[in-house]
């Protein structure tokens, strides 16, 4: 298969922007947002006005054509150039990993499986730690303050490294668990940008099918190229209110018979020593500590992610 972007430039510099749909084939919202803004951009309702903009509206597109959420494995784990590509996603890898490099800012349009509404992933704090350092976090709270949804979560490459250090010492109980070691397996679109020096924002556009996710993505896309200043348009103001959060806990499935309780849907409170799950043993998981759920998967396969832990946040705070 080929792959395809569409890139609009103006003879004044500025911000260069990359915007993706589709990483996961069946997450559609952002294809179709991205889709809108072209005819607008094509048909001069919209005007690039400086900088460069690049938009990828399939960015996986074996994925795309069956309708699921990878081809031959997950484009969003481990994304990064390969002289040895064995699989569809490492030859996406090697083309769109360069084409990120040659960008400041990265916005990447999702949605998730269970009912909720939109969010946005955001980097870490400016560090120098060995896990993520980071020095754009301005950059990324000001941009996720723009794009019109009221929660934002950061802490996902920090708690993925845990969660495989996890994996590592449970690797010889559960020989059955197809478990993925390498710490590198959380690398995806945003964590790679960020490798570059660049800013990159994950926004979670609603659940797959719901009708208003497009409208969420065409909104973000149009704030985000005026506040970068790509486009003669007044800086949208920032939310009044976000809810932060950050997570801090990964737990695998490690049987198919590890089950929920109850149907969790993302950001669903939990308190401190509440069932959330049951091994397939019969003992209980518990919540650690008052926060909430995110992203419960009860299809995830053995030694993948079953769900996450998040807890308050007074980032982006006043």
């Amino acid at each position: 298969m080929s792959f395809k972007s569409v890139a609009y430039v103006s003879p004044r510099d500025g911000p260069r922007l990359i915007v993706l749909g589709a990483v996961h084939g069946n997450e559609t919202c952002g294809t179709r947002g991205i889709e809108r803004v072209l005819a607008e951009l094509d048909a001069g309702n919209l005007r690039l006005t400086s900088g460069r903009v690049t938009f990828v509206p399939v960015t996986n597109p074996l994925a795309y054509a069956h309708r699921r959420r990878a081809g031959d494995r997950n484009l969003n784990r481990k994304l990064t150039p390969t002289d040895t590509p064995r699989e569809f996603e490492d030859d996406v890898a090697n083309w769109l990993c360069p084409l990120l490099a040659e960008h400041e800012v990265l916005l990447d349009l999702h949605s998730f499986t269970a009912p909720g509404t939109a969010f946005v992933f955001m980097g870490p704090a400016d560090n120098a730690g060995p896990v993520e350092p980071f020095t754009q976090a301005a950059r990324e709270e000001a941009l996720a303050l723009r794009l019109g949804v009221g929660r934002a979560v950061d802490g996902w490459l920090t708690t993925y490294a845990a969660g495989v250090a996890r994996r590592r010492e449970l690797a010889a109980t559960f020989p059955e668990a197809t478990l993925d070691l390498d710490p590198r397996y959380g690398i995806g679109t945003t964590e790679y940008m960020r490798s570059t020096g660049g800013a990159a924002l994950t926004l979670e556009c609603g659940q797959h099918d719901d009708a208003d996710a497009p409208a969420v993505a065409y909104r973000a896309i149009v704030n985000t190229l005026a506040h970068l200043r790509l486009i003669d348009a007044p800086d949208p103001p920032p939310v009044a209110q976000i809810e932060c959060l950050s997570l801090c806990e990964v737990v695998d499935r490690l049987h198919p018979d590890d089950a929920f309780p109850r149907a969790w849907r993302s950001f669903d409170p939990v308190a401190e020593g509440e069932a959330i799950a049951t091994r397939h043993d019969g003992s209980t998981l518990v919540a650690p500590f008052g926060g909430c759920i995110v992203f419960p998967n009860p299809s995830a396969e053995p030694g993948h992610e079953w769900f996450y832990l998040a807890r308050p946040s007074a980032r982006l705070a006043g």
